[in-house]
C-alpha cells in the first residue's frame, strides 16, 4: 500500500469562501501519492550500510577549461552536479517523484498555479552558512538570465519567485494545471548568493567553486583530470534521502579526447568503471584476459526504468509528413531486425512505447477505466486508439521484407501517391488528412 503524509491546508479569503487547498508533505508526485511516508530511512534500492572510503575513477571526455557547470562559456569539467544540492531528490524506484533535501517541506495547490519549499535550518554551503531561501531565488533569477540557455525555457513558465515569512519560498506560475513544474524546480540546483558577489558568473574560470553538496573539489590538472574528495562536515549526510549514498571519499575523473583510446585505458586499468552505449564496442572490445581472468566484471544490468527513446521523427511541419498513412508506410519500409542483425551486433531492442521498460508502457487494449477516459474525447480521436495498442512492423531479419513494402505501396497509393517517371510522386487532387 502506498502512504502519503500530508498537511492539507484550506486557505480562505476575507468573506467564506475557499480560495484553494493546498497539500503540504515532505515530497510530491506527479501522480499523487508518494511510496515512502515521512518516516522512511532510506531508498528501498539502496544499501544503507555500504561501507565508505577509498577512491573511484571514471573518464571524461573531450577534456574542460571551466569549473562553472552553469555559464554557457567554456567546456564544463565531468562531475560538478556532486558540488550542489537540489532543493528536492528523485527517487528511482517510482516515477516522478522527489523527497525533500535541501526542503524539508513541500506545498502545492490542487490547481497546481505555484509551489513552495521551506528550507532546511541546518542547510549550510561548504563555508558553513546557511543555505537560505534567497539563495534559491537568487539562484533562479540568474540561471534563467545569465546561465546556459536551457534555464530560461526550462523555467520559463516561473512568473514569480519570493521569499516568504519561515524559511518558505514561493514559485507563481503563469497558470493552473502545470503537474510537472513542481517537479522541475524541485531539480533547481542552488547557488551560494554570497560566494559570487564580486565575480562574474558567466565567466568560464577554474577556481574551485562553492557548494552544499556532499563533495567538494580538492585538484585539478586543467583539461586533464580532476578529483573531488566527499566533505567531512557535509550538513545532509544523515539525511533519509542521501541514506546509502556517497561512499568514496574520493572521486577522479580523467579526461580524454579518443573513445577508442579510453577503451585501452580502461583495459589498462587507468580506471575503475565504464557504462557501455556503444553495440559495436560492447560486441566487440569487452574481451582478452582481464576479461577472462575476471579481473574486470562484465555486465548486463537489468532494470525497470523507461529506456528512453531513439528513432525517425517526422516533421510534421512539412506537409508530405501529415498524413498518417505516409508515415506508416514509411514504418513498414524500414527492417529494424535486419539492420540490428548487421549493423548493432544483434544488442538493440525495438522501442514499442515513449516508456517501453516501464510500467507505463501501453498493451493490449484499454481496459474499462481507460476507455472510460477515452470516450469522453471520442469524437477527436481516431478508432485505433481504442484497439489494440501498436506495434512496429516485424520482419524475420533475411532482408526481404517485400510483403511490407507491398503494404506500404497500398497505403501510399490510398495517399495519393503514385510512382511517374520512376519518382515517387502525389497527386494534387489528393488533400492531405491530419488524421485517420
Amino acid at each position: 500500500m502506498r502512504l502519503v503524509s500530508m498537511l492539507v491546508v484550506l486557505v480562505l479569503t476575507a468573506g467564506t469562501a475557499l480560495a484553494e487547498t493546498v497539500r503540504e508533505s515532505h515530497g510530491i508526485s506527479r501522480y499523487g501519492d508518494l511510496k515512502y511516508d515521512e518516516a522512511f530511512r532510506h531508498f528501498d534500492y539502496v544499501n544503507p550500510d555500504a561501507p565508505k572510503g577509498g577512491e573511484a575513477r571514471f573518464f571524461g571526455f573531450g577534456g574542460f577549461d571551466t569549473l562553472n557547470a552553469y555559464s554557457l562559456r567554456g567546456r564544463k569539467a565531468a562531475g560538478l552536479t556532486r558540488l550542489y544540492d537540489t532543493l528536492l531528490k528523485q527517487s528511482n524506484d517510482e516515477p516522478t517523484a522527489a523527497y525533500g533535501l535541501l526542503a524539508d517541506r513541500v506545498r502545492v495547490p490542487d490547481d497546481h498555479s505555484w509551489v513552495a519549499f521551506r528550507l532546511r535550518p541546518e542547510a549550510r554551503w561548504h563555508d558553513g552558512t546557511p543555505v537560505t531561501a534567497d539563495d534559491v531565488v537568487w539562484s533562479l533569477e540568474t540561471l534563467r538570465e545569465s546561465g546556459l540557455p536551457f534555464y530560461a525555457a526550462y523555467y520559463a513558465n516561473v512568473t514569480e519567485a519570493v521569499v516568504e515569512d519561515g524559511g518558505w519560498v514561493r514559485f507563481t506560475f503563469d497558470g493552473p494545471g502545470n503537474v510537472e513544474l513542481p517537479l522541475i524546480l524541485g531539480d533547481l540546483p542552488v547557488l551560494p548568493r554570497h560566494w559570487y558577489e564580486g565575480r562574474d558568473f558567466e565567466e568560464a574560470s577554474l577556481e574551485f567553486p562553492m557548494g552544499s553538496g556532499p563533495y567538494r573539489v580538492i585538484d585539478v590538472d586543467p583539461g586533464r583530470s580532476i578529483t573531488y574528495a566527499r566533505h567531512e562536515d557535509y550538513w545532509g549526510a544523515g539525511l533519509p534521502v542521501n541514506s546509502g549514498f556517497y561512499n568514496f571519499d574520493r572521486i577522479r575523473y580523467d579526461e580524454y579526447l579518443d573513445l577508442d583510446i579510453a577503451m585501452e585505458a580502461f583495459k589498462a586499468h587507468e580506471y575503475d568503471v565504464r557504462s557501455e552505449n556503444n553495440s559495436k564496442r560492447w560486441a566487440t572490445s569487452y574481451s582478452g584476459s582481464i576479461f577472462d581472468d575476471g579481473l574486470v566484471i562484465v555486465e548486463k544490468i537489468a532494470h525497470s526504468r523507461p529506456q528512453g527513446m531513439q528513432g525517425f521523427v517526422f516533421n510534421l511541419r512539412r506537409e508530405k509528413f501529415t498524413d498518417p498513412r505516409v508515415r506508416q508506410a514509411l514504418a513498414l519500409a524500414f527492417d529494424f531486425e535486419w539492420a540490428n542483425q548487421n549493423l548493432f551486433y544483434g544488442q538493440y531492442l525495438r522501442s514499442v512505447s515513449y516508456f517501453s521498460n516501464s510500467e507505463l508502457a501501453a498493451s493490449g487494449a484499454p481496459n474499462d477505466a481507460e476507455r472510460t477516459l477515452l470516450e469522453r474525447y471520442a469524437d477527436d480521436l481516431p478508432d485505433a486508439v481504442f484497439g489494440e495498442a501498436p506495434v512496429p512492423p516485424v520482419t524475420d531479419g533475411s532482408g526481404n521484407i517485400r510483403t511490407n513494402l507491398r503494404k506500404a505501396k497500398a497505403l501510399l497509393a490510398e495517399a495519393g501517391w503514385t510512382v511517374e517517371d520512376g519518382v515517387l510522386t502525389v497527386h494534387q487532387e489528393h488533400p492531405w488528412k491530419s488524421s485517420s
